[in-house]
């Protein structure tokens, strides 16, 4: 058996956008890395019913967001919305409300587009976060990181700038209302979240401070109640480190962590409180591990890393949570972000 990943890309080297790799699941081996959508910068992605993909995208001195179908092998471009200034840093997909949201790092815009039948995208709301940010130097001011839903489809949002996460309500039109705010500790660098798939846990890390925590989401407030923080690399690391990705096991048994500096995917066992123990850390085998992802049936892990140009993979014990070492240097250029296709 075979499947596919589309793996997002900066190209500011060699590569031409976004790329398809096959991984041999009878064989545990990566194959056949190609181009698949030609694109400048398409730096995350999200991929859509229908094969279509939706991605960051950057034409000159103007970005924005586009979307693809990739229906008969073919990439046909069907809408591009793009401004002058920087490409946002996260795209997020509503596909019941027909909706996409974009997290601008640069700006601190948080963007929502109507995804028309057609596949146009048509912006239906902007917010721009300000306000007090946090001590580090990558702080100078709010950076919106990530927007995606929540369990009962709410928009979530990480500011990295501002060490915070917002709640939006959104409606069937795609127009924003703040609901609710959780402040974290000083330098934590909200980056990227995941929900349990209990709907009542969120896991949150912290990029500029490499480390996760645990918090207990109410849904009928939208609150939060900070269960735990640990770190992602080990006490005595002294060297810059990055935590990039977060992603959890269907079951909810496990969750997954990259660090770009330490160049490992951290692995956690989420304990009986849905408080998680650092249980595994295992080398990416290359430089600044931006994102990875699960296989379908998650017996396997894909690793990127955006610096050495290339892909990593893993056999992963469903039982342990584990990662073992399949195989690495798959040449791919500048990867950084990981999606099942």
């Amino acid at each position: 058996m075979t499947e596919q990943f589309l793996i997002g890309t900066y190209t500011l080297k060699d590569s031409k956008g976004i790329y398809k790799v096959t991984l041999d699941t009878d064989e545990g081996k990566l194959t056949d890395v190609s181009l698949a959508v030609p694109s400048q910068k398409p730096a995350y992605l999200q991929v859509g019913s229908d094969k279509r993909i939706y991605a960051v995208k950057q034409d000159g001195d103007s970005a924005g967001v586009a979307d693809y179908s990739l229906a008969d092998g073919t990439a046909k471009t069907l809408s591009t919305v793009l401004a002058t200034g920087p490409a946002p840093a996260y795209v997020g997909l509503d596909e019941k409300r027909h909706l996409l949201y974009s997290a601008n790092y640069h700006t601190a815009n948080v963007e929502v587009f109507k995804i028309k039948d057609d596949g146009q995208l048509v912006e239906t709301d902007k917010v721009t976060h300000q306000g007090e940010t946090g001590p580090e130097p990558e702080q100078e001011a709010p950076h919106v990181h990530y927007a995606d839903l929540t369990p009962d489809q709410r928009l979530i949002v990480c500011d990295l700038g501002m060490d915070l996460i917002v709640v939006y309500n959104v409606s069937d039109d795609g127009k924003l209302t703040a609901v609710s705010r959780y402040q974290f500790e000083p330098g934590f660098g909200t980056r990227h979240l995941i929900f349990h798939p209990n709907g009542k846990y969120v896991y949150v890390l912290g990029e500029l401070s490499s480390k996760l925590a645990v918090l207990k989401y109410n849904a009928n407030d939208t609150s939060f109640t900070h269960l735990q923080t640990l770190k992602t690399i080990p006490a005595d690391w002294t060297a810059h480190n990055g935590a990039a990705a977060i992603r959890m096991s269907k079951d909810g048994k496990y969750i997954y962590t990259s660090n770009r500096g330490e160049n490992t995917i951290a692995v956690f066992a989420v304990q009986p409180d849905f408080t998680v123990k650092h249980i595994q850390s295992i080398s990416t085998e290359g430089d600044f591990p931006r994102d990875f992802n699960l296989s379908a049936d998650e017996s396997y892990l894909l690793a990127s890393n955006q610096n050495t140009d290339n892909l990593t993979l893993y056999k992963r014990d469903s039982a342990t949570g584990k990662l073992t070492l399949l195989q690495k240097n798959v040449t791919c250029p500048e990867p950084v972000c990981v999606m099942r296709f």
